[in-house]
């Protein structure tokens, strides 16, 4: 990094409220990077926005808080902006921080309610960084184990398994990113699959928003993923899982990849080795690291690890899945012709 300072501005700050680092406490992240400075925020929750800046204060000082999103925009022309609103508004928000110069995004998921949504966000985004916080991207033990297979551990993948997609949208971009960062980002060219039948669950449940399902991806090198359903079990932590065939052995990743064995075909005595992973750093460590992507993006004039192309992805396939159980379980090829299913998933924030 050259030792520039960013600005920043932050969109929808409900779960930064306290200075420990943590999933989704995206001021921490900036916090734990020199040479960025959170100058503002957005958020309509009077009370939010007060415990916002006591919290911070030591750090950045009087930060300044607004219940206007494009005013905030206009006053504070922020280098950087974070948005951690609910995903029915990141369309419109990331368009109009384009618009007023914004010059890097880093966004929460869900990226977007429907794939017209997506177009625009991937339209704005086309000469500006974007970074969707898909966190896998930047762990440093999904990060070796791309390499192991990059490396050639298994030799050509010939078919992957994925378990527990605990909802199609609010979670399953996690899933669907994960899986193909670790077959190398070959591009999905179809999709089908089944939407869980949660008839019985109760009326007001919010797995009605966003459930299950099961899926199959096809990509364009033939392979296929077989991504299972978690059903009711709906916990991220310990079920995100994989079974990675290849042509030359076989690698099975358990519980985040917390646990991982690779089996080798080679005739050799002992085929089965646990595999020793690398070890966080620090407190959420990826949170900072995302925040670093972005800056090195900025200065470099480059893209980050999970960018629109990424993004647009990990996105298209639930919408994808919402479709093809419309229709019985038909393969839809991508880009999915229907644009237009809303799916809004899970209530987010003050917004």
């Amino acid at each position: 990094m050259t030792g520039k300072s960013w600005r920043v501005a932050l969109a929808g700050c409900h779960r930064m409220l306290a200075p420990d680092p943590g999933s989704h406490n995206l001021a921490a992240a900036f916090a734990a990077v020199p040479g960025v400075q959170v100058e503002a925020i957005f958020d309509l929750g009077e009370e939010t926005r007060a415990d916002f800046v006591e919290c911070w204060r030591p750090l950045w000082g009087e930060v300044a808080t607004y219940d206007n999103y494009q005013r905030m925009l206009e006053e504070v022309a922020p280098d950087l902006l974070c948005i951690a609103t609910r995903q029915t508004k990141h369309a419109e928000q990331i368009e109009a921080a384009v618009a007023a110069g914004v010059k890097g995004i880093l966004c929460d998921k869900p990226l977007a309610t429907t794939l017209e949504e997506m177009d625009r966000i991937v339209e704005a985004c086309a000469e500006t960084p974007l970074l969707l916080a898909l966190e896998r991207r930047w762990m440093a033990r999904y990060r070796f184990l791309r390499q192991c297979i990059a490396d050639g551990a298994i030799g050509r993948v010939t078919a992957i398994t994925v378990y527990g997609l605990p909802n199609l949208i609010n979670h399953g971009c996690h899933w669907y990113d994960a899986v193909l960062g670790l077959v190398g980002d070959v591009e999905p060219v179809w999709v089908s699959g089944l939407v869980d039948d949660v008839a019985a669950e109760s009326p007001d449940s919010r797995v009605h928003m966003d459930p299950p399902g099961k899926a199959q991806i096809g990509l364009a090198d033939g392979t296929v993923i077989y991504i299972t359903s978690a059903g009711k079990h709906t916990h991220v932590r310990g079920t995100l899982s994989f079974d990675i065939a290849g042509e030359e052995g076989r690698l099975w990743v358990l519980d985040d990849a917390q646990e991982c064995y690779l089996w080798s075909g080679a005739q050799e005595e002992d085929r089965l080795h646990r595999l020793q992973m690398p070890q966080e750093e620090g407190d959420w460590p990826t949170g900072r690291a995302m925040v670093q992507d972005l800056v090195q993006a900025l200065e470099t004039g480059g893209r980050t690890a999970c960018d629109v192309h990424e993004a647009r992805r990990a996105t298209e396939i639930g919408f994808a899945v919402h479709l093809s159980s419309a229709a019985g379980g038909k393969k839809i090829e991508l880009p999915a012709v229907d644009r237009a299913l809303r799916i809004e998933s899970f209530p987010w924030g003050n917004e």
